[in-house]
């Protein structure tokens, strides 16, 4: 499992401020716990279609998680200067590969 953690966090510091067309998947417990742990993010708000977007508070960092019914979970986006008043399905919408 480590080599998948390894991967896993060479992408997330890869990912930029802003959205990127490259989508990160992995086990939903394994993602869960990387943005605990990497990030010290936490749930902050459900879109319509049960993305959330997990952050670290305010002025903090933000990651976009899609879960599927096969229990992965995939990083849509992330970013930085996390607010709560940043809406989940605008995001979403905002995506460049049309997730919205």
């Amino acid at each position: 499992m480590k080599p998948l953690f390894i991967a896993a966090a060479l992408a997330f510091s890869t990912l930029p401020a802003v959205a990127q067309d490259d989508v990160v998947c992995m086990a939903t417990e394994e993602m869960e716990a990387s943005l605990v742990d990497w990030y010290d993010e936490t749930p902050a708000v459900m879109a319509e279609d049960g993305t959330i977007v997990w952050a670290s508070g305010i002025g903090g960092t933000w990651t976009m998680v899609s879960y599927n019914e096969d229990g992965t979970s995939c990083a849509l986006a992330q970013g930085d200067n996390w607010s709560p008043k940043m809406d989940a399905d605008a995001l979403l919408a905002s995506l460049p590969f049309g997730q919205g």
